[in-house]
């Protein structure tokens, strides 16, 4: 049987993304055929793989594909030792994991999936997907603070890449905006709101590229993806 590498193979089983595989590897938590994995080993259905001190079933799950309103006070995650994760309310006995990550206060749309190969093409800088976001926001936004956020702002991990921003209300007390960004730095938009004096006081992320957060999910509600929502994600 064909060989191919490890972390394109154990993506394919659903064990996680190739970038999470590479971390094990560099963990030195996967074993192959007794011997510990190296970056650039090839594998086959032949070979006993073990993964954290698990044996590793060598047979291609079937793959599933969720679209998951997040709620508040859940961790993108597999697992957390202190916080109710996004895996949790799956009900899928499958490794499944999500593509990306909200912060803890943030809503919104959320893919899980046991495909690492999706994820893959999801995250990937090629793919330049917009992620979109509604967010409130404490004060009265100027234009002038809108052209910044377009622009790019300068955090201590460096400047961004332009946002798009759309305005719809602006009050002397708060406003709300709709905000797209094509990275995932950790707490982005907050940061960058706080960086032109707006506190972030709600966020929800409303899409990723052209897929739209079904509007009829609830936060903590999910759905399978549709077939044209899938062909969309995995023409990437």
């Amino acid at each position: 049987m064909e060989k191919v590498r490890i972390n394109k193979y154990l993506a394919s089983l659903g064990i996680g993304s190739r970038r999470k595989i590479d971390e094990m590897i560099e963990n030195r938590l996967v074993i192959v055929n007794g011997s510990v994995a190296k970056h650039g080993d090839t594998v086959s259905e032949e070979d006993k793989i073990v993964v954290d001190g698990r044996v590793i079933e060598n047979r291609e799950e079937e793959k599933v594909y969720y679209m998951l309103n997040k709620p508040q006070k859940v961790v993108s995650a597999v697992s957390d030792p202190r916080e109710k994760t996004v895996v949790e309310i799956i009900k899928d006995k499958r490794r499944v994991f999500p593509i990306g990550r909200l912060d803890l206060d943030t809503e919104g749309l959320l893919i899980v999936t046991n495909d690492g190969e999706l994820y893959n093409r999801v995250v990937h800088p090629r793919a330049e997907l917009f992620k979109t976001y509604f967010a409130k926001i404490r004060g009265m936004i100027t234009d002038h603070e809108i052209e910044q956020l377009q622009k790019g702002i300068e955090l201590d991990d460096g400047m961004t890449l332009p946002a798009k921003v759309k305005l719809f209300k602006r009050e002397e007390r708060y406003s709300e905006i709709e905000i797209s960004i094509r990275e995932g730095r950790k707490r982005q938009i907050r940061r960058m709101l706080d960086k032109v004096n707006h506190r972030v006081f709600y966020l929800k992320r409303n899409a990723i590229g052209e897929l739209k957060l079904d509007r009829n999910l609830k936060p903590g509600e999910y759905r399978e993806l549709t077939k044209a929502e899938l062909n969309y994600l995995q023409g990437l």
